[in-house]
């Protein structure tokens, strides 16, 4: 945002916790500075980076490979770029307790508004995937008790993977202890019909993210349906990714082919619309502006 300031985490927060207050937020995620600029152009208030989109871009398996450096970098280039609140997927908090606190200051320095902590053990996998391993819940209470401690404005999104292994009434009782342990929100994983998701919204008072992730265990539901029921936010973490995937996809079998782009061209983003989503013509203004002075 070279032509305007980029907002404090304080500002972030408040921010996003003034969109959450107004219910129905609908979250994208963007797994980069260009897909946050795309995001935000549509309408979008919130960003969610996700560990597995984040995972994929660099060509590698949501299995918690992702070091805090290359998220808080990320993070921070998304933020810069947008000036959006940012709810960032932290995994387990890359390790123990101390890990998880460190991250946690090192996301709130860069101006994230959020995180998101699961409870998983390492190495974690992709929660709509078989095998899942939790912590013992007083784990994850620990880790949401440090972080709270040590960052109190950072937003807490509590995850529980416990549906698969533990059924939905361990989630339930899971998410409960980590409210009591300072979690802001509650993010049940996985979950697999409407009415789970009605279920764990009648048991807990605090907010609810839902998960419309494609392709797992949780059903092809809308954000309609679940705001219906009481959530307030709904997540779709790597949609945007998937869609982006799919199209290159197709354009490298036709470039390879054919040698030619030109039967791609009302399929693309033109040279005027990227420059403009970019501010291009606002820099050499700038520049202008500078080497008159």
């Amino acid at each position: 945002m070279l032509l305007g300031r980029i907002p404090s985490h304080q500002e972030l927060v408040e921010r996003f916790c003034e969109r959450l207050r107004q219910g129905r937020l609908i979250i994208p995620g963007a797994v980069d500075p260009l897909a946050g600029l795309l995001a935000k152009r549509a309408g979008f208030s919130v960003l969610y980076l996700s560990g597995a989109a984040l995972s994929a871009s660099y060509g590698l398996p949501d299995v918690g490979v992702l070091t805090l450096d290359e998220v808080a970098a990320r993070a921070a280039r998304i933020i810069a770029a947008t000036g959006l609140p940012l709810v960032v997927d932290i995994d387990t908090g890359f390790g123990e307790v101390f890990n998880a606190v460190r991250a946690a200051q090192e996301l709130r320095r860069v101006g994230v508004a959020a995180v998101q902590l699961e409870d998983q053990e390492m190495p974690k996998r992709c929660g709509h995937l078989e095998g899942k391993r939790l912590v013992p819940p007083e784990v994850m209470v620990q880790k949401i008790r440090a972080i709270k401690r040590v960052c109190p404005t950072l937003f807490v999104l509590a995850r529980t993977d416990a549906r698969a292994a533990e059924g939905l009434e361990g989630a339930i009782a899971r998410a409960r202890l980590y409210g009591e342990a300072g979690a802001d929100a509650i993010f049940p994983e996985a979950l697999e019909s409407l009415e789970e998701f009605q279920r764990v919204r009648e048991a807990l008072k605090l907010p609810l993210l839902a998960n419309l992730t494609e392709f797992g265990k949780t059903p092809p539901l809308t954000a309609e349906e679940l705001f219906q029921i009481g959530y307030e936010m709904v997540l779709f973490p790597v949609s945007a990714l998937r869609v982006a995937a799919k199209a290159m996809e197709e354009f490298y079998v036709h470039l390879a082919q054919k040698g030619s782009t030109r039967e791609f061209l009302d399929r693309m983003q033109t040279r005027a619309q990227l420059y403009a989503l970019i501010q291009y013509a606002a820099y050499e203004e700038f520049d202008r502006a500078i080497s008159h002075s």
